[in-house]
């Protein structure tokens, strides 16, 4: 792939896992193994799937940090690596497969210069495709960048940072199955020609993996010929249930008995259908979950060694009537148009001493957005493997259970939290002004109240309104949408806005985020094999209406950002200093700056170039502890007039006066030679001045050393400069 060598390696290493393979991209290295259990777990009616992607310090020669100097709880790259992998992969495998699966990838060398994400990717499903799990592969990922205009397949990380889009795109040979990124308002057509170049660029890492699945199985028709064994056509499956398609329901389900799913029509259609026209969800849920308990019972007591075969066709018809409407009526669950987006109210400034504060509410999904704004001591440092960085900007997104009326144990943000709200920071980082024009560290937290589906795209709506709350000078506001797909046979039905019944029984959820001007982050994610140019693209064209909408009622509420800063917010001074002079403010084991700190009350941050920013709750201290600094770091010009107080009397090694040394400024002394005392000749430098005395002085000359030569003569009559603060 364009100068360097993609490669996949198997039979080598990790031999005891289902699956395992070495891929290689430049000096980038991942190990991905693929394991499932022999057995399937007792009660288990869904596929545990678990990926874990993990960066080892030694990738890049480093030894990790902390007490214990090794690898501990997952980093949030890790954590966004391990979704960005399950995410292509979990609708591949087949339906029924209910053994434990794991895949773990691990990164064993690192070259700084490709992310080792997309090859984990690769990794993956080249161990899935090689092992006897069952998967519907292969699929393969690629990054795609944009720098000058041009499309790049696997950008470098600093083509990455100079490029205005980057993207992830994985896909099988017929379709696009995952896509997630951000970009600098970017155009739909762009996007859409973003995603198709990378899907075009990852066809020959498919047939990399067909590739190695041929060597696989000649390797191991050599090991049988040698055993007397019989060959191998193919690599040998594990079995899955048997399936077949429903014809009423269309769908492809557990084999079961005619009569098992007469009855179940029978029994529970028209009940789903009515509980379905519910239309507040925890009502609507109530009665649906009533409907299961007692659809079931009644089908186990007639068939009772049929239990999964019954589960699993009632999933199926209640998948089925939710999705009726929308081809037959044009119409959804809660009535709503396919295009139309639900009943939108928004608060500003509702929660009274923070920064800044919205509350959104689409439909019955609730998020409070929160802006603090600190100094660059709140920057969150990021230890990666690509080296030591540090963050200006953080949105953090939380899920709480009585959003979705549940009770479980608080205990730190899960996957699924840390994944929304990194689609959501993207999203907005792309909107927010440059360090040096607002030096600011910005934390946004979104509070999700209550929860029907798209509660990410509402975190961006809150959080958009939240900054322009606090009077963050973003270029544009920003609102997010989720897009639906519904699909059958030749049908297919796109869905704006969508709740969560619709994300649980539709085949895509489609978040786009974007400004008027274009996207700024996205992220799709199939339950079906793939989706064509012609879906996302009427995809994309809806999701912009609903945008628009969207901003629209949200420039009702607040169009522009406030003029000036919340009282409680932080005031912030900056100033520019010669580099030479930062070691006089810091002084010697920082002394001084935490003297002008603890008198002031303010925090002061210094840039290596000499940039200084001073952040305090008032202007006032912030304008004391500048004046301070500018004290400690003015230089003496030539011409100038300055008053000074006499530090000490010039003597030679044989006790001769011959001038007096001035300081005209903290830290700053000059030399008036006595024949520059006055006028008229002296004799003696004590007969004018003495120790302690004010004396105003005029700067005559700066030597080549930095010494400075003063003359009180040539000062005589001239008025008192002004002070300047």
């Amino acid at each position: 792939m364009g100068d360097k060598d993609f490669g996949f390696e198997t039979g080598a290493v990790a031999r005891q896992a289902d699956g395992a393979v070495l891929v290689s991209f430049g000096e980038t290295m991942v190990l991905v193994t693929a394991t499932a259990s022999k057995t399937i777990r007792e009660g288990i009616d869904f596929f545990p799937l678990v990926v874990d992607y993990q960066e080892m310090a030694y990738a890049a020669g480093k030894i990790p940090g902390g007490f214990f100097k090794r690898e501990g709880r997952p980093s949030e790259k890790e954590i966004l690596t391990s979704r960005l992998i399950d995410r292509p992969l979990r609708p591949l495998f087949p339906k029924g497969f209910f053994n434990d699966v794991q895949i773990i990838a691990t990164v064993l060398s690192v070259d700084q210069e490709n992310d080792p994400d997309v090859l984990a990717i690769c990794g993956a499903s080249a161990a899935l495709e090689i092992s006897n799990i069952p998967f519907k592969g292969p699929v393969a990922a690629v990054r795609v960048g944009r720098v000058g205009g041009n499309w790049i397949c696997n950008p470098t990380l600093s083509q990455v940072q100079e490029g205005d889009v980057s993207l992830v795109v994985a896909g099988s040979r017929e379709a696009v199955v995952m896509v997630e990124g951000g970009g600098n308002e970017l155009s739909e057509e762009d996007l859409l020609e973003a995603i198709f170049f990378g899907h075009q660029s990852l066809q020959p890492l498919l047939d990399l993996q067909e590739e190695l699945k041929q060597k696989r199985i000649r390797l191991e028709n050599e090991k049988r010929r040698a055993a007397g064994e019989p060959m191998m056509i193919t690599i040998e499956k594990r079995p899955v249930p048997e399936l077949s398609v429903d014809p009423v329901l269309g769908q492809r389900v557990l084999l079961g008995e005619e009569a098992l799913r007469q009855r179940m029509r029978t029994a529970g259609q028209e009940k789903i259908s009515q509980a379905f026209a519910i239309a507040r969800k925890k009502a609507r849920n109530e009665q649906l979950e009533t409907v299961r308990q007692e659809t079931l019972t009644s089908l186990l007591e007639e068939f009772p060694e049929k239990i999964r075969e019954i589960k699993d066709y009632y999933e199926a018809l209640e998948k089925f009537v939710s999705r009726q409407p929308v081809f037959l009526q044009n119409r959804r669950i809660d009535e709503r148009a396919l295009n139309e987006v639900r009943p939108i109210h928004i608060e500003i400034g509702w929660l009274p001493r923070t920064h800044g504060s919205a509350r959104f509410s689409r439909g019955e999904t609730q998020v409070s957005a929160v802006v603090t704004l600190g100094s660059a001591d709140d920057e969150q440092k990021i230890d990666a493997l690509s080296g030591e960085t540090f963050k200006s900007f953080m949105l953090h997104y939380n899920f709480p259970p009585f959003s979705v009326g549940e009770v479980r144990m608080l205990r730190g943000p899960s996957r699924r939290d840390i994944g929304h709200g990194a689609l959501a920071e993207r999203s907005i980082s792309r909107i927010l002004p440059p360090n040096e024009k607002f030096p600011y560290t910005i934390r946004i937290v979104s509070e999700v109240l209550e929860s029907n589906g798209s509660s990410s795209m509402a975190t961006v709506c809150g959080a958009s309104l939240a900054l322009m709350d606090a009077g963050v000078p973003i270029k544009n506001p920003v609102a997010g949408i989720a897009m639906g797909l519904i699909k059958e046979g030749d049908q297919v039905a796109i869905l704006t806005d969508i709740m969560g019944d619709e994300d649980h029984f539709g085949d895509m959820d489609f978040k786009v985020a974007g400004s008027k001007n274009g996207i700024t982050g996205f992220q799709m994610d199939i339950k079906i094999s793939g989706v064509t140019r012609e879906i996302l693209r009427k995809a994309l064209a809806q999701a912009k209406e609903g945008r628009e909408f969207i901003l629209g009622k949200m420039a009702n509420a607040l169009a522009t950002p406030r003029a000036e800063l919340s009282i409680y917010a932080p005031r912030v001074l900056t100033l520019k200093i010669k580099p030479d002079k930062i070691r006089e403010v810091i002084g010697p084991q920082g002394k001084v700056i935490r003297g002008i700190q603890e008198e002031t009350g303010v925090k002061i941050n210094i840039e290596d170039g000499g940039l200084v920013q001073i952040f305090s709750a008032d202007m006032e201290s912030a304008n004391q502890a500048a004046k301070k600094i500018r004290q400690l770091t003015k230089e003496a010009e030539v011409g100038e007039f300055y008053l000074g107080k006499v530090s000490s009397i010039a003597r030679k090694p044989d006790g001769k006066e011959f001038g007096a040394f001035v300081e005209i400024f903290p830290g700053t002394d000059g030399l008036i030679h006595i024949s520059q005392l006055a006028k008229e000749r002296v004799k003696n430098v004590a007969d004018v001045l003495k120790e302690g005395d004010e004396v105003l002085v005029k700067v005559i000359g700066i030597d080549e050393r930095g010494k400075i030569k003063l003359s009180r003569k040539e000062a005589l009559g001239h008025p008192l400069p002004e002070k300047k603060e």
